[in-house]
């Protein structure tokens, strides 16, 4: 079964453009280096909860929006191969300096998942 890197970012919604030009630059070199799919996502229909929810999560500001991302590999052992590969890339050196993204890292989470239900 496949095996699933899940991101959530809060990103300003000034900074979407910049996000998406970032995004899609990383998705093309993921894919190059194997990742089976690669899929950033703006919300659309979230709401706060009464105890968690995706805009508290990222503790969301009134000027940000929630993107959720997943990238899709062959397995474990080819996500932290292609990890590996895609973070010594060169042409995401500027993404690696967390001052320079478009995005607050520290407000950022992400895990790697095991496929419990594949269709």
């Amino acid at each position: 079964m496949a095996y699933v890197d899940g991101f959530v970012v809060p990103v300003p919604t000034d900074q979407l453009a910049a996000y998406k030009r970032m995004a899609t630059k990383a998705g093309k070199v993921w894919r190059e280096h194997g990742a089976l799919e690669y899929h950033e996502c703006v919300a659309d229909d979230v709401k706060p909860g009464k105890r968690t929810s995706f805009p508290q999560s990222v503790k969301l500001k009134p000027d940000e929006v929630v993107v959720f991302s997943w990238i899709v590999y062959k397995s474990r052992r080819d996500r932290d191969r292609i990890n590996k590969l895609v973070m010594a890339d060169p042409r995401l050196a500027d993404m690696m300096d967390t001052k320079n993204l478009p995005f607050d890292a520290k407000r950022m989470f992400f895990g790697g998942f095991k496929s419990l239900v594949d269709f």
